[in-house]
């Protein structure tokens, strides 16, 4: 570690360095950034680009005393380095290490807790809104992306701080990106300002310079004016922002750590929302994540000499069968058509966006606007398959609902990450997908017990008279065959993968594998377990539960999902509604809480989603004796 990161405890130790010792200090942050990320894992190219950035804000603001709220926060670990954490960093996304978000449990310096695009400034104004009700006085930042600024939540924050004109400071960090290359109009009005020579001349230098003019400078200036600030409207750069109500500085070079100090502390002086729009280069210092600032936004274990991951040996992921898979229905099926939020690489939509540009639609971070652009596509007679995570489909439950559902419109939702991701931690699992979409009448859901299944769902999806849902896992598949073409699977219809007598192990999705797994050991020990794969979460297979509950009396359902109002419930509800209320059954899944981050497999062993809880849970309801009779039985063979 640096000599001058190894002395950083608090923020209040940036205080005693000077310019240069800063920037030096940040080359050792971006050091230790990077051989951390290297180890674990995690969002390496945003917080390269905001190492000067957040320097200069916490040489400006004292947190926790003054609040720095981070959007998506993915871009904190510079701060977490610079609050207290820094021994504990190589613990960063680790089980029990430091969080890779903001998280107020683990830090005071922590405002918020951030993990999805565009809650800043709604957050921000609200804690400014508090502090004045108190009379206190400290400042409130929110450091917003101008991906993030591709959202409606975004606008509608905007929107109301200018309205209030409370002081609020807006940090907008621009580095051309989210986590692939931003789309729409604002997007090109950003760029505009970064580029075009007019825009680097503010208001008051303009006037300046006409007033310098003999005789008719002043004339000029009083002129313009009284064109409804005609001078604003032709040479400010930030003429959108001021029409919001905001005070407008910049564009800053994001790297340029005293030039921020200083707009920072204007900013600070500032009465009203300010807006600090600053240019900064996604993954600074470290050439391959420069190069290649999509595929380092978020990444796995990596070597810093090469910047290569190693994923040799490895089956392909879910994603990446679903991409391949996509491509080849569309070029069978012309009215297919994709939509991502900001996320093409993510959800495995880039080959499909090279070969089918004019069928590939990037909406922006805005999935509330992706969900309903695709029920407006159907609706004009296309198949859209809207590619979105688990836990950011959650910000588009009403145009579900209301745009698709209401309206039986086939648009097919490949919700990718569903179930536990591991290191990104709560904000990120999908633990509610099966909850959110079963209510919703008309709506199929579907979840592959292996990649090869996907490729099933996904034609069985797209060829469906109405709203479907295919429910995934994140990384890579099991390995299995992908020989043969997608085919189209029985609606509602479970398959049985092995008989069984004592115990029916209903699972669906990514439990099937472990249910399957279960069974194998039970057997072992004399129990007969069948295991049947629901593959559709809606509609059940009411025939399939109904066989199993009156053969064994005894059924174990296995979910990466939520215990309330998951697939387990469904099971329940099936039960009951077929008049089988005294079948035992035992649930497996999450429980009431949010899960932390973490290795998957370290999750779920907590979580009790393991064979060897599954036999304990077997073993404790068929009761010690028959277990023992049945080994009895075994052994006298």
């Amino acid at each position: 570690m640096g000599q001058f990161l190894s002395k950083i405890n608090s923020p209040c130790d940036l205080d005693s360095l000077s310019i240069p010792q800063l920037y030096q200090l940040a080359e050792e942050i971006r050091q230790q950034i990077i051989e951390t990320v290297s180890v674990n894992g995690g969002h390496l190219a945003p917080n390269l680009g905001v190492v000067e950035l957040t320097l200069a804000l916490h040489r400006v603001f004292k947190t926790p005393g003054d609040k720095i709220i981070w959007d998506v926060g993915h871009q904190c670990y510079v701060h977490k380095l610079l609050t207290g954490r820094r021994q504990k960093f190589h613990t960063i996304r680790q089980f029990e290490g430091i969080s890779g978000f903001p998280c107020p449990e683990e830090s005071v310096h922590d405002a918020f807790v951030t993990g999805h695009s565009s809650t800043s400034i709604s957050a921000a104004l609200g804690m400014a809104i508090s502090r004045d009700l108190q009379k206190k006085n400290h400042a409130v930042v929110a450091v917003i992306g101008d991906g993030a600024m591709t959202a409606g939540m975004a606008f509608e924050a905007l929107n109301h701080a200018g309205h209030l004109k409370r002081n609020l400071i807006v940090v907008l960090n621009d580095n051309e990106m989210s986590i692939a290359p931003n789309v729409g109009a604002l997007s090109g009005y950003l760029t505009r300002l970064r580029t075009e020579p007019m825009y680097s001349r503010g208001k008051e230098e303009i006037e300046q310079l006409l007033r310098k003019i003999p005789t008719v400078g002043p004339k000029v200036v009083k002129v313009v004016e009284r064109i409804k600030d005609s001078l604003k409207y032709l040479m400010m750069p930030g003429m959108f922002f001021e029409e919001l109500g905001f005070v407008y500085l910049g564009p800053i070079e994001g790297h340029d750590i005293q030039a921020m100090i200083k707009v920072l502390q204007q900013a600070r002086a500032s009465r009203g929302p300010v807006l600090a729009h600053v240019i900064t280069r996604k993954g600074k210092g470290y050439p391959p994540a420069e190069a290649k600032a999509d595929k380092f936004h978020g990444i796995g274990p990596f070597s810093v000499e090469t910047g290569k991951t190693d994923s040799k040996g490895f089956p392909p992921t879910y994603t990446e069968v679903f991409g391949q898979t996509l491509v080849q229905l569309a070029r069978e099926d012309k009215r297919v058509v994709a939509i991502t939020a900001a996320m093409a690489l993510g959800t495995g939509l880039a080959e499909f966006a090279r070969l089918f540009p004019e069928r590939f639609f990037d909406v922006g971070i805005a999935e509330q606007h992706a969900v309903t652009l695709g029920a407006g596509l159907a609706a004009g007679g296309f198949k859209p398959v809207i590619a979105i995570y688990s836990t950011f489909l959650q910000r588009a439950y009403d145009q579900v609902l209301h745009d698709v559902c209401l309206q039986k419109l086939p648009v097919t939702l490949a919700i990718d990450r569903g179930g536990l991701v591991g290191d990104d931690g709560p904000t990120h699992h999908g633990m509610f997908d099966y909850a959110y979409l079963r209510p919703m009448p008309g709506m199929m859901v579907m979840a592959p017990k292996d990649e090869d299944e996907l490729r099933h769902m996904l034609k069985t999806a797209i060829s469906y008279d109405g709203p479907a849902a295919i429910r995934y896992p994140r990384g890579a598949g099991l390995g299995c065959s992908l020989e043969g073409e997608p085919r189209e699977l029985p609606p509602g219809q479970a398959e049985v993968l092995r008989e069984g007598s004592d115990v029916g192990l209903i699972a669906a999705g990514s439990m099937v594998k472990v249910a399957r797994d279960a069974a194998d050991v039970l057997e072992e020990q004399g129990i007969n377990a069948a295991v049947i794969n629901a593959r559709f979460i809606k509609p059940l297979d009411e025939k399939c539960i109904a066989r199993y509950a009156a053969k064994t009396r005894l059924l174990v359902t296995l979910e990466e999902h939520v215990l309330q109002g998951g697939f387990g419930s469904a099971v329940l509800e099936t039960l009951n509604l077929l008049g089988l209320s005294n079948i035992r059954v035992v649930r497996l899944g999450i429980g009431d809480t949010f899960v932390e981050h973490g290795n998957r497999d370290m999750l779920l062993v907590k979580h009790g989603l393991t064979v060897d809880h599954i036999v304990e849970v077997v073993h404790s309801h068929l009761g010690v004796r028959r277990v023992d009779k049945k080994l009895q039985k075994l052994k006298a063979r």
